[in-house]
């Protein structure tokens, strides 16, 4: 795989000047360069505003006007009606496929099988795919063969999800299974921005950047916020493929849309309603408890929770409690190191956030508590859950289901401890529980459970 540093960075990418190295300059009237204006017609060309609360004018020096400009996506440096984007039209980027050899000892239970081949025939197909998957059904394994039919028939696959947790765990795990093969995995503090790769890992954020670059997007996770909730990042996921791309959607969560297309037969789908070790799911219980953030006001940990804390203590294990707010966890944080010295406490902003994470995963640390950041994308074999204030608006039923699949995920501990600490039940509580007992009852019936 060889091709000049011009064409290995806008292959599949549209930058503003500012963004490629002054060194490529000269090179840009190159017939293989094509450019295309940042603001036509009232949309940004990157995130796709076309929102006039969202688009603004200055007076622009290089152009003498009051010259418009997108404040949607300005964090990315800013895109005006006189930027142009560059982008490369020239020949695409080709590779060995005898390098794409998938190298995996591993085995796929039966509901794996199946939505391998699924997946492996959606490639083929260039069609559409939801897998409906249970927390812990182990979707990546499933995609591993889809990705390996891709690459060696020269497709270029890209893996995004709405998180950079979700990435940082991914790449290890793909470049492993693919030794041979150029994998980079882009995020808010990746250094790999620059450089090609036939199977790139992505938070859907950096997809802003990449126009027509893929024949394969696999959108894990498709149901998390922010990706669920903004438009420019599926605009950005959407003009990320080729036109007739494969798109797989992975999530365990799948929104209502999502669910209707898929029972209405007009998205085809895979259901898979167990985890790979055939053990079910842990129902969360619920309990009662009480005005707990008066108890912390005054300073005292709330005594339901004090006494689930004293029986994880002495079982020695690991924990996760959820809290609504930073401010409550941050205020549970003092009162709780009390009992458990070996606690800390992570939310979005953290920069340690993934350092604490490991910790707690090596065992130097027992518990974290923690904002829903690490409702997904966390496996820690023998952990424990409990969710404070879980009455909140922010505990939604996919939120309290994606929480619950944090237990248990291992087969050596394929059970576990899941509470929900409420000061009134909630619909989105009951439907959680719902969902999980459902997804149970399938996997009973389909003979997919020991």
């Amino acid at each position: 795989m060889v091709q000049s540093p011009l064409q290995s960075l806008l292959s599949g990418r549209e930058l503003l000047l500012q963004e490629i190295p002054s060194e490529y300059h000269d090179s840009l009237y190159e017939a293989a360069i094509y450019t295309t204006k940042g603001i036509e017609n009232g949309q940004c060309r990157r995130c796709g505003n076309d929102d006039e609360r969202l688009l603004a004018r200055f007076p622009h020096q290089v152009c003498g006007t009051e010259c418009l400009y997108c404040r949607k996506c300005i964090m990315m440096g800013r895109v005006s009606a006189c930027s142009l984007l560059y982008g490369w039209g020239g020949k695409p980027i080709e590779w060995n496929a005898a390098s794409a050899r998938l190298k995996w000892n591993g085995t796929l239970s039966s509901s794996q099988a199946e939505a391998s081949k699924a997946i492996v025939q959606a490639v083929q197909n260039r069609s559409e795919l939801l897998v409906w998957a249970v927390c812990g059904a182990g979707k990546t394994e499933m995609v591993f063969a889809g990705i390996e039919e891709a690459l060696k028939d020269g497709k270029r696959v890209c893996i995004a999800a709405p998180r950079t947790d979700v990435i940082l765990e991914l790449e290890p795990r793909l470049k492993a299974v693919f030794p041979n093969m150029p994998v980079i995995a882009l995020h808010g503090q990746s250094t790999e921005k620059h450089a090609f790769a036939p199977l790139v890992l992505s938070t859907v954020h950096q997809l802003l950047r990449y126009q027509d670059a893929f024949d394969v997007m696999i959108i894990d996770e498709v149901d998390a916020f922010p990706f669920s909730f903004d438009r420019s990042l599926q605009f950005a996921a959407e003009k990320a493929g080729k036109r007739n791309s494969t798109r797989i959607y992975l999530t365990a969560t799948p929104s209502l849309v999502f669910q209707q297309s898929y029972k209405k037969g007009m998205l085809p789908g895979v259901v898979l309603p167990a985890r790979f070790h055939r053990k079910p799911i842990p129902v969360p219980e619920l309990r009662w408890g009480g005005n707990w953030q008066r108890s912390l006001r005054k300073g005292r940990i709330p005594a339901p929770l004090s006494s689930w804390l004293t029986a994880i203590i002495q079982k020695d294990e690991p924990f996760l409690i959820f809290f609504p707010h930073i401010a409550l966890m941050e205020q549970a944080l003092p009162l709780i190191k009390r009992m458990i010295p070996s606690i800390d406490s992570v939310h979005a902003e953290d920069p340690e956030r993934r350092e604490k994470v490991l910790k707690l995963r090596s065992g130097e640390l027992q518990g974290l508590l923690t904002t829903t950041i690490l409702e997904r994308g966390v496996t820690i074999p023998r952990l424990n859950v409990a969710v404070i204030g879980a009455e909140n608006e922010i505990f939604t039923e996919a939120a309290l289901v994606q929480i619950a699949g944090r237990v248990g995920r291992s087969r050596e501990y394929p059970s576990g401890e899941v509470v929900f600490y409420h000061y009134g039940k909630t619909e989105e509580m009951l439907a959680s529980i719902q969902q999980i007992i459902r997804m149970n009852e399938e996997a009973g019936r389909r003979g997919l459970l020991d």
